[in-house]
Formats: C-alpha cells, sequence, structure tokens
C-alpha cells in the first residue's frame, strides 16, 4: 500500500490546531437547505424553520487520544463519551432527548467489555432521561472509538449562541474550573509510578473530587432548568472543554467583542489547589481553570437586567464583564494587573 510522503509544501495538520482546521475545511460549504438553521461554528447544528428547533451535535473519543485505557474504566468511559455530546445541547440553552452511539473496537475487547461500556451509556441516559436511538458498530485494527452524536430540541427563542454577546453582559460560569484536569494529572503521575514498578499500588485517597470530574463529567442540564425558571435566556453561550481562555475567546471571536474577567472570582474547587501544590510549586490553580478543559461547565453572558435574578444562585458565578469591539480579551489580577488571554489548551 503506498504510503504518503512529505511533499514540498505541505501543512502539517498540527500547525493549524482543531479550529482553525475546521474552519478551513469548511470555508466554501454552502447551505443547501433553508431547514439548515445554523451549522458549522458552535456547538450544536440548528434544525428546522418554525417555533421548535432540532438541535444535532457529534463528538469522538479515540484511544490513547481521548482516553487511556491504563485507567479509564469501561463503565467511566462510556457513561463521558454520552455526557460530553449531552453537554453540547446544553450549551445552547437547551436540553438533550437522543443519543446514538458508534463504535470501532478490536478483537481486544470481549462482548463482556462492550456490555461494560453499555452499562455506563445506559446510566447515563437513565440519569438524563436520553433515548438511545440508534448508533453503528465495526471492528478496528487497533483499540476503541466512540462516536456519540446527540439530538434536542427547544424554542428557537429560548437558544442561546456564542455569537449573542454584547456590550456589558455579564460573563457567569457554572461549577468550578480546573478540577477535571487536576484528576487527569494525578491518574497520569500514578500510571508513570505503575510503569515503573509494576507491583505499586496507586494511591488515590483524598482525590475522589477531581477523579470524577475528569472520569465521569456530567452535562448541566439543572442549569438550563434553573435558567428557565428564573426567566433567563443568556445572550451567549458555550460548553467548558477545552478551558475557560479557549472558550471566552470562542465567544469574543462570534460576537465580535471583547472581555474582561477576574483573576480572584473564578471558581476553583480546593482539592485543585491541593493537586498544583503537589505537583509542582509553579503549577497555579489559574493556570489549570484556564487551560486545563474537561470541565464541561456552562459558560454564558446575561443581559445585566437579569442580575437581579442570578445574583443569590450558588450554582454559578459572575466572573467578568463584555467589553466593546476591537478590544482584548483579558484577566486582571488581584495586583490589577492585566493578562490577555491566549487558548492554550486542546489543540489537536
Amino acid at each position: 500500500m503506498e504510503q504518503l510522503e512529505y511533499q514540498e509544501g505541505r501543512t502539517e495538520l498540527e500547525t493549524l490546531g482543531e479550529f482553525a482546521l475546521i474552519d478551513r475545511l469548511t470555508e466554501g460549504f454552502v447551505r443547501h437547505n433553508d431547514t439548515t438553521a445554523l451549522g458549522v461554528g458552535d456547538d450544536c447544528a440548528v434544525i428546522g424553520t418554525g417555533k421548535t428547533r432540532t438541535l444535532v451535535t457529534t463528538d469522538t473519543l479515540v484511544e490513547g487520544v481521548g482516553f487511556d485505557m491504563t485507567y479509564t474504566p469501561l463503565k467511566h468511559l462510556g457513561y463521558k463519551a454520552a455526557a460530553i455530546s449531552l453537554a453540547d445541547i446544553t450549551a445552547m440553552n437547551a436540553l438533550p432527548q437522543q443519543l446514538l452511539v458508534s463504535l470501532a473496537a478490536s478483537n481486544r475487547f470481549s462482548v463482556e467489555a462492550m456490555d461494560e461500556l453499555y452499562a455506563g451509556i445506559r446510566l447515563c441516559c437513565d440519569r438524563y432521561d436520553v433515548d438511545l436511538v440508534g448508533g453503528d458498530i465495526t471492528t478496528s485494527r487497533a483499540g476503541l472509538m466512540i462516536n456519540t452524536t446527540a439530538l434536542g430540541q427547544a424554542d428557537a427563542d429560548t437558544l442561546s449562541y456564542r455569537s449573542g454577546a454584547k456590550l456589558h453582559d455579564l460573563i457567569c460560569v457554572s461549577g468550578d474550573l480546573g478540577s477535571a484536569y487536576c484528576g487527569l494529572l494525578v491518574l497520569e503521575r500514578e500510571k508513570v509510578t505503575f510503569q515503573a514498578d509494576p507491583n505499586f499500588q496507586p494511591d488515590l485517597d483524598g482525590f475522589d473530587y477531581v477523579l470524577e470530574r475528569y472520569l465521569k463529567p456530567e452535562p448541566r442540564t439543572d442549569i438550563v432548568r434553573m435558567l428557565a425558571e428564573k426567566g433567563v435566556v443568556p445572550t451567549s453561550m458555550i460548553d467548558v472543554s477545552d478551558g475557560l481562555a479557549s472558550e471566552l475567546l470562542h465567544i469574543c471571536h462570534r460576537s465580535g467583542c471583547g472581555c474582561e474577567i477576574y483573576e480572584e472570582r473564578l471558581p476553583i474547587d480546593y482539592q485543585t489547589t491541593r493537586v498544583c501544590s503537589e505537583m509542582s510549586k509553579n503549577m497555579l490553580p489559574v493556570s489549570c481553570a484556564l487551560n486545563g478543559g474537561e470541565d464541561y461547565e456552562l459558560l454564558f453572558t446575561i443581559d445585566q437586567k437579569d442580575y437581579d435574578k442570578l445574583k443569590d444562585e450558588r450554582s454559578i458565578t459572575i466572573i467578568g464583564h463584555i467589553t466593546e469591539p476591537g478590544s482584548p480579551a483579558i484577566m486582571v489580577t488581584p495586583q490589577n494587573t492585566a493578562i490577555t488571554l491566549r487558548a492554550q489548551g486542546f489543540k489537536n
């Protein structure tokens, strides 16, 4: 079989990164159907022309890239694969309803292993009232790949896009940030020690929260319901899958604005701080929050008139505000120093 060889003028995929590559590959595609309300460029595609719109999103996890079987239980993997697609639906201020799952698995995996994987998928579906409605299974020459496609429906007037943030809107985030990345750091540390000494018993006591945040993320359907109950429709929204900095830059880019957040306002759990201090004196919790990723929390903006409706909500934190078009995305430190935000999280 002929192999691809280096050619003069060849551009390596890693030089672009995921989002620049998507923009490049999808440039020039034209919309042929009026039923495509929104295509590429947000957490979900939006389909339909009436009051009710259908949301569609897809995610792929590849062994050795998206997960490591050394420390990932199959049941947790199934749950996570489902959860990350459901999270994309919530990032449009909507609730997921259906899920499709496609697998490519090598003969290294048994029927019993697939049972365990699907037990995790079923647990996630049951928890969030989602129906498994189809998929596909095929063989793989090596490893495991999981693709999940989630669907949902919502009123067109209640959907939130990345492109709706406007001057003076308040920036909010649910839960806490950086904990999933710290869970990964703990697992990677124990893996290295185990590889050096197969008789080593991993010491994971006291890290339950950060480990669960990485291995078993939860889509924030509770936030979507809370916003609906309080009559708040976010002006923009995205989920934090690639780090806070990257997601803020997505909103700023799509909305044509800048932003200003405050370091002391970032919600960081004490276990995240603990892991950072144990790993390295130079590892800052704020760096994990900005660049760690895989928290799957909701980052959204609201009109200032909605402040009173959410000011006492303990499940969210107001971390800053939107600034005028052409201004940078910055974080202000407690010393009143402005740091320009850069996307340093997931790129491949």
